[in-house]
């Protein structure tokens, strides 16, 4: 997953966290594109592979969340995420043409449930909706065992019970605002450009598959809500690299409450905020 997990749950169930653990490295050693021994990552080299049940389930939802999304969620970004920018290895900046040769076209994606194959040029990166995917699984095995756990893989939070939750700034070591959940088994995400960029936010990891650049118009989103967390999480993505009056409307088409934090430092957040959220508390000195 490239990140920290946490699992927090009482005492008295303790005995089932490292279990939830071992889900989380199944998922990653399926859909990791770092890991060579990892489905997607076989996938990319070979072009063709068989798929386990986490990787065709992660296709799967994939294909709904780019039917969903306009296209602003592609997972074909990865042949300019792993191919050009390398993010998470030797990190470089791609030249104009670079970009612009690179292939991103969701079409080139081909699977059943036994098996797939991608069209040469064609790169999958899962990093919008795998440490949401991954929550997800994890949520489900406490809440088979009616366990009320947190579940934490950096932006990616699963609240089976009432959490409190911080919002760090961007800008500062400062947090951005806090809340409490309002209800049980709630997703929160956030997605920004100031933790992956190579060089400057300029070069960041959120790219625009229709422009094939990385987006600057927003600096994070959070999105709160009780759909997967894999959703959540591909959601914040893709509204991270619409243009801005799309990306507005398309999470107020959504039933989830979302928190941007614009480029300009301009903070929107959703009018539906307090159905998800409690005693929620705004740093009113945000600065760039």
């Amino acid at each position: 997953m490239g990140t920290f997990i946490t699992i927090s749950v009482d005492a008295e169930d303790k005995h089932l966290v490292e279990h939830g653990f071992k889900i989380m490295k199944g998922v990653d050693a399926s859909l990791s594109s770092y890991k060579q021994s990892a489905v997607i990552y076989r996938l990319n080299r070979d072009k063709k592979v068989k798929l386990d049940s986490y990787s065709y389930q992660a296709l799967k939802e994939s294909t709904e969340l780019y039917r969903n999304s306009d296209g602003y969620f592609d997972i074909t970004i990865g042949s300019i995420t792993k191919d050009l920018y390398h993010f998470g290895e030797q990190e470089r900046v791609p030249s104009r043409q670079e970009l612009s040769d690179a292939k991103v076209n969701f079409k080139g994606v081909h699977f059943s449930r036994g098996e797939a194959y991608l069209d040469e040029g064609i790169k999958l990166d899962l990093g919008g909706m795998g440490k949401g995917f991954g929550v997800d699984k994890v949520a489900g095995y406490f809440r088979a065992n009616n366990i009320e756990a947190r579940i934490s893989a950096s932006g990616d939070i699963r609240c089976l019970d009432i959490c409190s939750i911080e919002v760090q700034s961007p800008f500062s070591d400062d947090k951005l605002l806090s809340f409490k959940t309002s209800k049980k088994d709630l997703g929160i995400t956030t997605s920004g450009n100031y933790n992956r960029y190579v060089k400057s936010t300029e070069n960041n990891h959120l790219i625009n598959p229709k422009l094939k650049k990385s987006q600057t118009k927003f600096v994070s989103i959070t999105l709160i809500g009780s759909m997967n967390s894999s959703f959540l999480d591909a959601y914040a993505t893709a509204a991270s690299v619409m243009p801005i009056k799309k990306a507005y409307e398309f999470l107020d088409s959504l039933e989830l409450a979302y928190i941007v934090l614009q480029s300009d430092a301009q903070m929107k957040i959703s009018s539906n905020i307090h159905e998800y959220t409690d005693s929620l508390l705004m740093n009113n000195a945000i600065k760039k």
